[in-house]
């Protein structure tokens, strides 16, 4: 008899469906980086050099030198660590600094940094605890875990479609009367599909049953609206009650943030757990974030990224790949997840990084290459992107 765990027969079940991952170890955080030799990263050995089209460093700010001495006055200035919960000793005039400015783009009384933006979606959620959480079927997986750490009931509507939502809403209405406290959750920009939510429709959806809406920015921060997101992009800040992002992504630190109104902010420093019981964020990475920020919002790094955008997007489309979406993210849709992690390996083979996106990422039958430029990527890395898809789609047979 035994009780125990085979973890071996799991990951061989996970080969044989091809869903397993692997960890790769990269040189440098860059547009351009090598891979170690060994997968383990047991040896210093690494590979050619590739351009990467892989990451969420979108303004590609993540090697900027004017972040990177932020980071390094913030360790000098203040610390290494923060050293404890942000309630105990670990508040630091970073963090003050940080939030002033972050709930001055998200035109909010007040910001909230929590050590990740998973930890702000889960917190926030259970800290909230509403009755019945309406959730876009595509919504991020933090998200997903937010609505199942608590009580609440979770109701899931269909992708984008704010009439669906108001049906559910009205459905539940007639079966439970008033009292209900309800929480409407979306991601703004949809990190596997590149598309946007129709925000002033769920606005409206919501108030007319008097629900709250939280919108996660985490692909729009730093992009869209003066560095706010798509809710400032689309004057919608005074409507969207709770307003979430990260600061790993286009800001290209660590952590993540909720905005709103001041008892919103108060409450949550008090109630959500992975706030309360998490050591404050690393002083380096607040002071990263607050500076990758200013950038954003007063420099031209989001219109060159933009302009990168266009060029890849009628690039791929021009040779018959089909690109779903309309933003930053564009996701290269292939179908198979087999041809799609062939189509993967070739692109490496040519000195491109751009990763299969597999089930249960995205559903079945929908596998894809999400292809992320950044604002730094220069023509020649555009040009050989766009050749390398050319080439390898032969190779596949997908062109």
């Amino acid at each position: 008899m035994t009780h125990g765990f085979d973890l071996d027969d799991r990951l061989r079940e996970r080969e044989r469906r091809d869903l397993r991952r692997h960890l790769d170890v990269t040189e440098r955080v860059a547009r351009r980086t090598r891979f170690a030799d060994d997968p383990k990263g047991g040896a210093a050995d690494f590979g050619e050099e590739m351009v990467v089209f892989a990451a969420n460093n979108y303004l590609g700010l993540a090697d900027d030198g004017r972040v990177q001495r932020a980071a390094e006055q913030g360790a000098r200035t203040v610390g290494t660590g923060a050293g404890a919960s942000r309630l105990v000793t670990g508040d630091t005039r970073l963090h003050r600094a940080l939030e002033r400015d972050l709930a001055d783009c998200k035109e909010a009384e007040r910001a909230l940094v929590f050590s990740s933006g998973y930890a702000a979606n889960v917190g926030t959620i259970d800290a909230l605890s509403p009755d019945v959480v309406f959730s876009d079927e595509l919504n991020h997986a933090s998200i997903i875990d937010g609505c199942r750490v608590g009580a609440s009931e979770t109701v899931v509507y269909d992708h984008c479609d704010p009439d669906d939502l108001r049906a559910k809403m009205a459905e539940r209405a007639s079966t439970t009367g008033d009292g209900e406290q309800w929480l409407v959750v979306t991601d703004s920009v949809f990190s596997m599909d590149g598309d946007v939510a129709p925000l002033a429709a769920l606005c409206d959806a919501t108030e007319e049953y008097g629900a709250w809406l939280m919108v996660d920015e985490a692909h729009a921060t730093g992009l869209f609206g003066d560095g706010g997101g798509v809710v400032q992009r689309e004057a919608l800040s005074d409507r969207v009650d709770v307003q979430l992002g990260t600061l790993s992504k286009a800001l290209a630190s660590q952590g993540g943030y909720v905005a709103g109104d001041e008892t919103l902010v108060e409450y949550l420093s008090n109630a959500a757990r992975s706030f309360v019981f998490s050591t404050g964020l690393a002083p380096p990475a607040a002071a990263a974030a607050r500076e990758a920020l200013r950038i954003a919002r007063e420099t031209d790094h989001p219109d060159r990224l933009w302009a990168n955008v266009a060029t890849l997007r009628d690039g791929l489309e021009g040779m018959g790949y089909e690109v779903l979406g309309e933003t930053h993210i564009l996701p290269v849709l292939v179908g198979d997840r087999a041809d799609a992690l062939e189509l993967d390996e070739r692109l490496r083979d040519h000195g491109v990084v751009a990763p299969a996106i597999r089930p249960p990422t995205v559903p079945e039958g929908t596998s894809r290459l999400r292809v992320a430029p950044m604002a730094t990527h220069t023509d020649a890395d555009l040009r050989q992107c766009l050749d390398a898809f050319e080439t390898a789609g032969e190779e596949v047979g997908l062109l």
